[in-house]
C-alpha cells in the first residue's frame, strides 16, 4: 500500500485566479480525498442589510462579486420588485436580457483565458482576454463601469441605451463571433490541450444531479437545466434551449461554455430585435413587506436570492446562493482519483468565485 500524504492546495498558487484551499490527501501523485476550507475570505455582505435601506443595499449585492457585479444586482432586485408586485415596463425588462448575456459572455471569456493559463498557451490566454476587452468597452459605452455598473435599480435600470448604440454593439458582436470561432478551434482540436481535458475528472449526470451541481458544470454531464427558461426579465420573448453535453469530463464543460458564448451572441441579436421603445423605469413608493426567493442563471450556474422584508425601509434579511458554493461538492467529487497535475484546471472547470461563495 502506497503511504499517504497531505498537501495544502492554495490559497496562493501560480494557477489559482481565487483563493480557495484545500488539503489533498495524496497516494504518490493521485489524489484520494480533497477537504476544502470553506471561509477563508468572508466579508460579511449579508449582515449590511442592517444597516443600508432596501434601495441601497442593490450596490452592496453588486459587490457581492466583480464579474457578475449586473446579475447580482438584477437577482436582488427582481427578488424586491415581486415582493412590491412591481411590473417593470418592457424596455428595462429587455436592457436586463442584454446586459446579462454580455455578463455571460465577458465571463466565460475570462475562463476561456484562465484555462488557457493553466495549460501554459500564454498567446491564447492573451488573445482571449483580448476579446473579452471588447465586452468590457460596451459596458463601458452603455454604464460607465467596466466592473461595477450601478445601473440596476427597484423598479427598472438607471439608464438607458439609445437604439444606435444597441445596433452598433451588433456589428461588434458580428466581428467578435468570428474571432472566437477561430480561437475556438485551438480550444477544441488543438492536440496538446485536448490532452490535458479529455478523459479528466468525469462527473456522471447521477452525480451532477445528487451533488447538486448547477451551470456548465452541471449541464457538461448532461443536465438541460437553465434558469432563463423560469422567464425572468424578457427570456420568455427569446428563442433558445439549454446548452448541454453528454460527457462529462473537463473538455466537454470548455465546449458547454465555448456554445453558450455563441448562443448569447444570438440572444442579444434576438433581444435587441424586439426590444421597444419606452420608459426604462417606473416609480417605486412604499417598503417592500413579505418574502420572495429569486432564482436567476449567472454565468457560472443557478444564483438563489433569499429577501424577507418587514414594511420599514431595512430589510430582514438578505442571504445569497451563489454557484459555486454549490458547485463545491462536485468539484471535490471531480478530484478523487486524478493526477496531483490536473487538480488546478479541475478547479478551473467550475470556474471558481471566491468573493461569490463567502460573502
Amino acid at each position: 500500500m502506497s503511504m499517504r500524504s497531505v498537501v495544502p492546495f492554495g490559497p496562493q498558487h501560480p494557477v489559482l485566479p481565487e483563493p480557495i484551499h484545500l488539503d489533498l490527501v495524496l497516494e504518490d501523485e493521485k489524489v484520494v480525498e480533497a477537504v476544502p476550507s470553506i471561509g477563508f475570505v468572508h466579508r460579511g455582505l449579508e449582515k449590511l442589510v442592517e444597516k443600508k435601506d432596501f434601495n441601497e443595499y442593490v450596490y452592496v449585492a453588486e459587490r457581492i462579486c466583480g464579474i457578475c457585479s449586473f446579475m447580482h444586482g438584477m437577482g436582488y432586485c427582481e427578488a424586491v420588485e415581486h415582493i412590491m408586485d412591481i411590473e417593470l415596463p418592457p424596455r428595462a425588462k429587455f436592457l436586463r436580457t442584454i446586459w446579462c448575456e454580455m455578463s455571460r459572455i465577458h465571463s466565460h471569456l475570462l475562463w476561456l483565458g484562465l484555462l488557457a493559463d493553466a495549460f501554459g498557451f500564454e498567446s491564447l490566454f492573451m488573445q482571449s482576454w483580448r476579446l473579452r476587452e471588447k465586452v468590457l468597452d460596451m459596458f463601458e459605452a452603455s454604464t460607465g463601469g467596466r466592473v461595477i455598473f450601478s445601473v440596476n435599480k427597484i423598479g427598472g435600470q438607471r439608464k438607458d441605451v439609445d437604439n444606435d448604440m444597441l445596433h452598433d454593439f451588433l456589428r461588434h458582436f458580428d466581428e467578435m463571433e468570428q474571432e472566437l470561432k477561430t480561437l475556438s478551434k485551438t480550444f477544441l482540436n488543438d492536440y496538446a490541450v485536448c490532452s490535458r481535458l479529455k478523459d479528466v475528472g468525469f462527473l456522471t449526470k447521477e452525480q451532477a444531479v445528487e451533488l447538486g451541481a448547477v451551470g456548465p458544470f452541471m449541464r457538461a454531464s448532461g443536465v438541460a437545466l437553465d434558469n432563463r427558461k423560469l422567464g425572468y426579465a424578457a427570456y420568455p420573448e427569446i428563442e433558445f434551449e439549454p446548452i448541454t453535453s453528454n460527457v462529462g469530463d473537463c473538455y466537454a464543460r470548455c465546449d458547454v461554455r465555448i456554445r453558450e458564448i455563441f448562443q448569447s451572441f444570438d440572444i442579444i441579436r434576438q433581444a435587441v430585435g424586439k426590444i421597444p421603445d419606452g420608459e426604462v423605469s417606473v416609480p417605486v413608493k412604499g417598503f417592500p413587506k413579505g418574502e420572495h426567493f429569486m432564482r436567476v442563471e449567472q454565468p457560472r450556474g443557478e444564483a438563489i436570492y433569499y429577501v424577507k422584508a418587514n414594511g420599514t425601509k431595512n430589510l430582514d434579511r438578505v442571504r445569497v446562493r451563489t454557484p459555486t458554493f454549490a458547485n463545491l461538492p462536485g468539484m471535490l467529487e471531480t478530484l478523487k482519483g486524478c493526477q496531483l497535475a490536473d487538480v488546478p484546471i479541475l478547479i478551473l472547470t467550475i470556474d471558481p468565485c471566491i468573493s461569490c461563495t463567502e460573502r
